[in-house]
């Protein structure tokens, strides 16, 4: 979990289930593997693919929602939240339930915000205040006849440097002792932040959105997965899933995708008793902090190599000559997504609470500002089985998610239908891997 935060997103060991937990993992391949059947009988053909293009909502929807005043309205309104809590964690309270700044960056922003995308596509668009101050200071410059012409942004840069720029922000959560400790939240911050605006400054507002901005680009894969999209500068209405088909898969996506993935499989792996007991015999923080990044970035590349071990494998059995690992990256976006969920959503159902009181005195100041700081926190709402059984459904659900985008991928792009099957037997072999693993860690968490 998140250090410095009093609750557990994990499952916090599972206790008198009905029926033992290796029979979880059991049923959860069958479930798969019954999938897997089931695409191939019945899947033959494209859908989700030739689907991707989505239906244009009306024209008055369509003007409403990419209005200018939409946009500015929303940049403001995120913008004043920025600003309260990149202040509040440099001059508030230094206790992490006294403060809005951990609460609000590790549950409001980081998890709560995910569900929303994955519903209604990438909000952070209009919500991002670095792109809302960025714009405004364009615009402004320019009334006063300041011009400036960015850099041309390297192709072969791609998304690489969102994927090192979200290492080091899961990094700062995962692998730092105290990351919820507000003076420390408030360096990462502004850090971020500058780092942000420079490469805006250097590239572009657009290219850097693009391929640097890191939460641009995790909202911006998650919200593919949402039945909304923005296609040639319209709302589209589509199936869900569907914009995952059309992944421009540039340099960078592999290692972002396995960033998402790898970050919330070694949280799981660094409350293992192994690696807490690794971590005793280690003693020094330095040599602490530099095992646990090292083992992030293990699980990381692991995670990467599993998903290129079986595209080999497919082209192997397939004998397909052009590139398999860009068709089939968008399958692993919806796990990314699920692995998300099961480990932080009680996180946000219990933690997420203390934004209540925290509204009313963003600062540890003593304030009421808008009559809820008496709001004490409902800590019963979860037992440790309920969470076992939502992190079950959700890991399930989602590969089963990962193998249709595979298998619907693959019956557009090889010629025979026995052919698309045969590229999918690595898929599923991955699919089932990457289910039991998660499955296995978060019960042993």
């Amino acid at each position: 979990m998140t250090p410095g935060l009093p609750l557990a997103h994990g499952i916090g060991g599972v206790r008198d289930l009905p029926v033992p937990t290796w029979l979880f993992f059991y049923s959860a391949t069958i479930v798969l593997v019954a999938s897997f059947i089931a695409l191939a009988v019945l899947w033959r053909r494209p859908v989700l693919e030739r689907a991707a293009a989505g239906r244009p909502r009306s024209e008055g929807f369509q003007r409403v929602l990419l209005s200018r005043w939409l946009r500015i309205l929303a940049g403001a309104f995120s913008s004043a939240i920025f600003v309260v809590v990149a202040a509040a964690a440099l001059v508030g309270d230094d206790h992490v339930l006294q403060n809005i700044a951990p609460t609000f960056v590790w549950v409001v922003f980081w998890v709560g915000l995910v569900p929303f995308v994955v519903l209604f596509g990438n909000l952070w668009t209009v919500l991002s205040p670095f792109r809302a101050i960025a714009d405004a200071v364009a615009w402004t410059a320019a009334r006063l006849g300041i011009h400036w012409r960015p850099e041309p942004y390297p192709e072969r840069l791609g998304r690489w440097p969102a994927a090192v720029l979200l290492l080091l922000f899961v990094g700062f959560e995962l692998v730092y002792e105290n990351p919820s400790d507000p003076r420390s939240l408030a360096l990462g911050i502004y850090l971020y932040t500058a780092m942000t605006w420079l490469g805006m400054f250097i590239f572009g507002r657009k290219a850097w959105l693009h391929g640097g901005e890191a939460f641009n680009v995790y909202f911006g894969l998650l919200g593919r997965i949402a039945p909304f999209g923005l296609v040639e500068g319209r709302v589209v209405v589509r199936p869900p899933l569907s914009g995952l088909t059309r992944l421009d898969v540039v340099p960078g996506t592999l290692a972002f995708i396995s960033v998402m993935l790898g970050s919330v499989g070694f949280d799981s792996v660094s409350r293992t008793s192994f690696w807490l007991d690794l971590q005793v015999r280690l003693g020094g923080e330095l040599a602490r902090t530099a095992a646990s990044f090292a083992g992030l970035v293990g699980t990381v590349v692991a995670v990467a190599l599993a998903y290129l071990a079986a595209v080999a494998a497919a082209r192997a059995l397939t004998g397909y000559e052009s590139d398999l690992a860009g068709p089939f990256l968008g399958s692993l976006v919806p796990i990314a997504l699920v692995y998300v969920l099961a480990h932080y959503f009680s996180l946000l159902v219990l933690q997420g609470q203390y934004l209540v009181p925290l509204v009313s005195d963003p600062f540890g100041r003593g304030w009421d500002l808008i009559g809820t700081a008496a709001f004490r926190p409902n800590l019963g709402l979860l037992t440790p089985n309920t969470v076992w059984y939502v992190q079950v459904a959700a890991l399930v659900a989602g590969h089963v998610a990962g193998l249709a985008l595979a298998h619907d991928r693959a019956v557009g792009l090889f010629p025979s239908p026995r052919l698309a099957l045969r590229s999918q037997y690595a898929m599923l072999a991955l699919m089932v891997l990457y289910t039991v693993g998660g499955l296995k860690l978060l019960s042993t968490g």
